[in-house]
């Protein structure tokens, strides 16, 4: 009886980690501000918040989350924790362009015949 509540307990554990898991929080890195990237980021305290921010202003917005690496106190393994918490978006970029106009795209209408 033991055994089975034991085992009970670790599956209910491991399902509880499993949902946390999926409804991970995710922050923008190029748009958050210092107290979101604490709160959010697993590993990152306010003086490593703050010197996201501080790399972000003084080179652009990152290219990667591996460029956060470059920011003091920030390691990989601080990305691999995070990784699925991590959004790069830059702000709303507009589709590119086929260099075909809207009307080339559209399937061409059939004629109807008359009688």
């Amino acid at each position: 009886m033991k055994s089975f509540i034991h085992t009970l307990f670790a599956a209910a554990l491991s399902l509880l980690f499993a949902v946390q898991a999926f409804a991970a929080e995710k922050v923008n890195i190029n748009t958050a501000d210092a107290a979101t990237l604490d709160r959010v980021l697993i590993g990152v305290g306010p003086a490593k918040a703050a010197a996201i921010i501080e790399y972000r202003k003084a080179n652009g917005p990152f290219k990667s989350a591996e460029e956060l690496a470059m920011v003091k106190g920030i390691g990989l393994s601080t990305i691999e924790q995070n990784r699925d918490r991590i959004e790069l978006r830059t702000g709303a970029t507009p589709a590119k362009p086929t260099g075909k106009p809207a009307a080339a795209t559209a399937a061409p209408a059939k004629p109807v015949a008359r009688r």
